[in-house]
């Protein structure tokens, strides 16, 4: 009989300094009552309107296996990275992977956005040894892009994303998956934790090239 396994979350945090001074405290993985304590600021609007995906958020930090990591002042939350299991209805989920956790959305408001604030928040997370127990994708896709606010062509911005996910370590893999394939810009991006067995490592691999003699 297979053991189910333990999903352990070890808190940690870290001051961050805007560059016009003003003090943030990143901080995670946090329970769904401090997620509540923190609105989210009204430039947070990538995904659906702010108090919509406050409500997810709250939602999200109480599940078994998630892992939200926030970025707030005193009264709101300015950015926030989330961690969970692939949504049921898409294809990452087909494996029934216990050890794979999909890098579902990292949010900073547009005023915040210079400073490495991005990079920040995922060092925060991956500060928890027990990250290194499970295989951390994140698929980028193009249409999701703050193209218009940032004036950032879609290469440029490409390239500025795999920066902030590469100081995490997730990786360009290569991947046959249909919606990935679809436009040249997007991407699928990776971390194997150290921790990992070899037959997780193959079962995601079969996951991403389901036509595996493509590559």
């Amino acid at each position: 009989m297979k053991v189910k396994m333990k999903h352990v979350k070890q808190y940690h945090s870290m001051p961050f300094v805007t560059p016009n001074g003003e003090e943030l405290l990143i901080e995670g993985p946090v329970p769904p009552e401090t997620v509540a304590r923190y609105p989210l600021h009204e430039e947070c609007d990538a995904f659906r309107i702010p108090e919509k995906q406050h409500q997810a958020l709250i939602e999200i930090a109480g599940f078994e296996e998630a892992r939200i990591i926030l970025a707030h002042n005193e009264t709101v939350t300015v950015g926030y990275v989330t961690f969970l299991y692939p949504d049921p209805l898409e294809s990452w989920s087909d494996g029934h992977m216990e050890d794979l956790l999909e890098l579902g959305a990292i949010e900073i408001a547009p005023a915040y956005r210079k400073g490495g604030l991005a990079k920040a928040l995922l060092k925060v997370a991956f500060m928890d040894p027990h990250m290194e127990n499970y295989i951390v994708f994140t698929t980028e896709y193009c249409w999701h892009w703050d193209l218009k606010r940032t004036g950032l062509s879609v290469w440029e911005y490409r390239k500025v994303m795999e920066k902030v996910m590469n100081s995490a370590g997730l990786e360009w893999m290569a991947t046959d998956d249909p919606e990935i394939c679809s436009h040249p810009a997007n991407a699928l991006m990776v971390r194997i934790g150290k921790q990992v067995p070899q037959s997780s490592i193959e079962a995601f691999d079969r996951l991403r090239l389901r036509r595996r003699y493509m590559y």
